[in-house]
C-alpha cells in the first residue's frame, strides 16, 4: 500500500504529533531561562520535566484503555486542552514549586492523549496489518519533524521574546490539535479481525502479562526512554558548558529531528521487511557507538551537529519497531493499553534520564558519568530484544489458520 492511500485518520494523527511532540522536545532550550528566573539550580527544572515524564507514563495506561473504549478523537481533544492549559498556567507562575503541576502533571497528562500511543493504536485498527510498521514508521516521523520545526522555532520566540510568552505561542498551538483530532474517525468495516474483538480487557492483559517477550519489550524501551529525555534535556546545557553558543544546541536538536524523520521511517520499513528483534538490536547497537564517540571526541560546533544528525537517525526509530513487536504478537484490539503499559516503563527511563542528569551534575560538576551510562545500557538494550518470541499468539494463529 502507498503511503498516500493511507486513511485520513493517519495524516490527521501525523498532524496531532507534530504539535505535541515538537513543542515537548523543546523543553530543554527552556532550562537555563527558567531556572535563571527563578534563581534555582539545573536539578530543579529537571525534576520537573522527570516528573512531567513519569506522569505521562502514569496515565498512558489509563488513557489508552479510554481511548480502546471511547475513541481517540475524544481522548486526544481532551488532552490538548489540558497540554495547552498546563503551558499557559507555567507562564503566569512565580513560585518554581507551581511548575511541578503545570509543566509537570498537567502538560504529562496532556503528553499522554495526544502522543504516539493514542495516535498509534488509532492507526492500527485502518491500516493492514503487513503495512503496520510502515504506517508506524511515517506517523513516528511526524513527531520528529515537529522537533526539527518547532525547536528552532522556541529558539527565536526565546531571542524575540522571553520564555513566558514562548510558552503562551505554544498554548496557542494545542488548539490545531483539537482540530486535527475531530477528523479522526475510525469506521467499524476497518475494524480488527472477530478473534481481537471477542478478546475481554482483562483476558488481553493476562496473555502479555504471562508472555516473557512482552517484559523483555518493556525492559529495552525503558532505555530509550532514559536516552532521549536524557538528550533533549541535558544536551543544551552540555554544549553551554562547553563554550558553544545557544544556537548550536537549537540547531543540534534541529537536526536530531529532521534526521529522525528519514531514520524514523526507515527503521519502519526495516521493521516491514525483517525480524524486527534483530533490527532493534542493530539499532541499540548503533547509538552505543555514536553515543560513546561523541562523549570521546572534543565537542565543537561541528561534532555536536554531527552528533545530532547520527542519533537523530535512530532517535525514536524504537517506535514503529516497539509498538510494531506489541501489535504482530498480541493483535491490534487493545493495542492503546498494552502498548501504554510499555511505554508507562518507557517514561519511567524518561524521569530517570531527565532527573539524574541534573541530579548527577549538580553534584559532581560534569554530565561525563551519566553520558557513559547511556553507553552501557545501549549495549544492554540491544542484547535484550535477541531472546524475544516475536510469533502471535496462540489465539491470533488460530484466527487466521
Amino acid at each position: 500500500m502507498s503511503i498516500f492511500r493511507f486513511p485520513l485518520l493517519v495524516w490527521m494523527g501525523i498532524g496531532t504529533l507534530i504539535f505535541s511532540l515538537g513543542i515537548r522536545q523543546s523543553f530543554g532550550i527552556f532550562m537555563m531561562p527558567i531556572s535563571d528566573t527563578f534563581q534555582t539550580g539545573r536539578e530543579f527544572f529537571s525534576f520537573a520535566i522527570a516528573l512531567q515524564n513519569l506522569l505521562f507514563g502514569v496515565f498512558q495506561p489509563f488513557v489508552g484503555m479510554a481511548a480502546d473504549r471511547w475513541g481517540a478523537r475524544r481522548v486526544i481533544t481532551l488532552g490538548a486542552i489540558a497540554y495547552g492549559l498546563g503551558l499557559y498556567l507555567t507562564s503566569l507562575a512565580t513560585e518554581p514549586s507551581v511548575l511541578y503541576v503545570t509543566i509537570g502533571m498537567l502538560v504529562g497528562l496532556g503528553l499522554s492523549a495526544t502522543s504516539y500511543v493514542i495516535v498509534l493504536g488509532a492507526i492500527a485498527k485502518v491500516v493492514p496489518t503487513e503495512h503496520t510498521a510502515k504506517a508506524f514508521g511515517l506517523t513516528t516521523a511526524a513527531g520528529s519533524f515537529g522537533m526539527f520545526a518547532v525547536i528552532p522555532g522556541a529558539q527565536a520566540l526565546l531571542t524575540a521574546f522571553d520564555w513566558q510568552t514562548a510558552l503562551q505561542w505554544f498554548a496557542a498551538a494545542c488548539c490545531l490539535m483539537i482540530a486535527f483530532a475531530s477528523f479522526m474517525k475510525v469506521k467499524p468495516s476497518n475494524q480488527q479481525v472477530a478473534s481481537d474483538d471477542t478478546q475481554t480487557l482483562k483476558e488481553a492483559l493476562k496473555e502479555a502479562f504471562s508472555h516473557k517477550g512482552y517484559w523483555l519489550i518493556h525492559a529495552g524501551f525503558f532505555v530509550c526512554g532514559f536516552h532521549v529525555m536524557f538528550i533533549a534535556t541535558h544536551l543544551p546545557s552540555y554544549l553551554a558548558d562547553k563554550g558553544l553558543p545557544g544556537n548550536t544546541a537549537a540547531m543540534a536538536l534541529a537536526y536530531v529531528g529532521i534526521f529522525n524523520i528519514f531514520g524514523s521511517y526507515f527503521w519502519g520499513l526495516m521493521g516491514d521487511r525483517f525480524d524486527k528483534r534483530y533490527v532493534m538490536t542493530a539499532l541499540y547497537l548503533i547509538r552505543t557507538v555514536v553515543i560513546a564517540a561523541f562523549v570521546t571526541l572534543p565537542v565543537t560546533e561541528s561534532t555536536a551537529a554531527i552528533f545530532g544528525g547520527a542519533i537523530g537517525f535512530c532517535w525514536l526509530g524504537t517506535v514503529p519497531l516497539t509498538s510494531g513487536l506489541v501489535r504482530q504478537i498480541f493483535g491490534a484490539r487493545y493495542l492503546s493499553t498494552l502498548y501504554g503499559l510499555v511505554f508507562f516503563t518507557h517514561q519511567v527511563g524518561s524521569f530517570l534520564g531527565a532527573w539524574a542528569g541534573g541530579r548527577i551534575y549538580d553534584f559532581y560538576g560534569s554530565y561525563e558519568p551519566i553520558w557513559w551510562s547511556t553507553v552501557v545500557l545501549a549495549f544492554c538494550a540491544a542484547l535484550l530484544h535477541l531472546p524475544i518470541n516475536c510469533k502471535p499468539v496462540a489465539r491470533l494463529q488460530a484466527a487466521t489458520a
